[in-house]
């Protein structure tokens, strides 16, 4: 090991696929001498792995480089990382002066070399390289949380008019199955319970390997990690969720028969506007089958408002599908005209204020929806694992809820990292309270 470096503080913004980045450069980075900083003013190097999926979280992370420039000590480096510093690369080096490096994904391989040149620092290492593309790159340790995500591709195939991940991410690139298990198992040996599988496309994982089992032949792979609880996937692709899959995650008791659906709308004529598949009665359909299936699975979904075109009847339609469905969960997002994108110049675009209203009172229907799915799980038994304890009270979650986006089970005792048996007793909104069980 080499001796100790430079500090570090690393901020994170962005999706779940980020964090994951952010902690195998932290790993890479700590393997390398680097130490890690308590805050930015503490740091010889600042570093923002920036979000560029819409124009807000362009912005976001614009915010955030200037709050760590502001941040850091005098003689600090600022090093600017993730999907901006890919997909605007000459632009932010020109934009922001105060950056002494802009830094994209596909050059994460010459990280550490970067560091070493920008503090000055001189270490002796050994020889053995880390792996050039950092999706490949087992992290160890394991962050100190009772759950982790793991990335198991990178890049899409896909064409959605309204996205430009596959400009900067790449096509879909899977990781070989015994490269991810290393990865679980790792985690797992180190205390993380539950894993949490994410891709931008996850259902068509293993099809740029040639292998036909693809996410369901993982998920087999995976089941008899020791040490590991639960399985969860995010971001599936509607298309992609085969009879298979569904009936894999509703039999495997390993698996969370949590479906994260990516639906986008219910009107047919839009969605194929957005290059996607599908419409209400076909997204209906799906529900239905997943449910039969797994009776008691959770359903989270996203959609996009205010794409071009769209007509107050459309808005009904969603509205409607909403009552229809009785998602558990689900996100409504207005439309970002990305650049590059199919969709940047289409006519027909939403106002702010129409696009807000609409925003409003789709999320007014869904909030009153998940109210009352949670309300129906009073009296229920569930196994839950307490993710922190916030002012006394255990925060926890069971299958039902993804950590960070859904609701949770508030508990009358428990210990971060504990998996408890509970009742629940009570609902409030998005929330519920339980009891612990002996």
């Amino acid at each position: 090991m080499p001796p100790s470096g430079p500090t570090v503080w690393l901020t994170t913004l962005g999706c779940a696929k980020n964090q994951v980045d952010s902690e195998k450069i932290a790993g890479r980075l700590g393997a390398a001498g680097y130490r890690p900083a308590d805050s930015p003013e503490d740091a010889d190097v600042v570093m923002v792995n920036t979000c560029a999926f819409i124009e807000a979280a362009r912005r976001e992370s614009i915010d955030a480089v200037l709050d760590a420039a502001r941040a850091r000590r005098p003689g600090a480096g600022l090093v600017v990382l993730g999907c901006m510093a890919q997909r605007y690369q000459a632009e932010l080096a020109e934009a922001l002066p105060e950056a002494d490096a802009v830094i994209g994904l596909e050059r994460y391989g010459e990280l550490v070399d970067d560091l070493d040149r920008l503090t000055g620092w001189e270490p002796v290492r050994p020889t053995e390289p880390s792996p050039m593309d950092i999706l490949y790159e087992v992290r160890r340790p394991a962050p100190d949380t009772p759950y982790a995500y793991v990335k198991v591709a990178e890049g899409c195939d896909k064409g959605c008019a309204f996205c430009a991940i596959p400009q900067f991410r790449g096509a879909q690139r899977s990781r070989p199955p015994v490269n991810v298990r290393d990865e679980v198992a790792d985690l797992a040996a180190a205390g993380v319970g539950e894993v949490v599988l994410v891709a931008q496309d996850l259902a068509a994982y293993g099809r740029d390997l040639d292998a036909p089992g693809g996410i369901v032949d993982l998920l087999r792979f995976l089941g008899d990690v020791e040490g590991l609880r639960r399985l969860r996937l995010l971001y599936l692709y509607p298309r992609e969720v085969t009879p298979a899959l569904v009936e894999e995650m509703a039999a495997n008791p390993l698996v969370a028969p949590y479906f994260d659906l990516s639906l986008q709308h219910a009107s047919g004529p839009l969605l194929r506007a957005m290059r996607r598949p599908g419409d209400g009665d076909r997204h209906l359909r799906l529900i239905s089958e997943i449910r039969a299936a797994a009776p008691g699975a959770a359903l989270r979904s996203s959609f996009i408002v205010g794409f071009p075109g769209e007509t107050p009847a459309d808005v009904d339609l969603l509205e409607g599908f909403l009552s229809e469905a009785r998602l558990d969960w689900a996100g409504f997002f207005p439309f970002s005209p990305e650049e590059g994108t199919a969709a940047e110049g289409l006519p027909g675009r939403i106002g702010p204020d129409e696009m807000g209203e609409r925003l409003r009172r789709l999320q007014e229907v869904q909030d009153a929806i998940t109210a009352a799915r949670s309300a129906e799980r009073v009296g229920s038994e569930v196994t839950v694992v307490v993710d922190q304890v916030e002012d006394g009270t255990p925060v926890a979650r069971s299958e039902r809820e993804a950590p960070e986006i859904d609701g949770v089970v508030l508990l009358d005792r428990g210990e971060p990292g504990e998996w408890l048996r509970a009742r629940i007793t009570g609902s409030y909104g998005a929330d519920t309270t339980g009891e612990v069980l002996a």
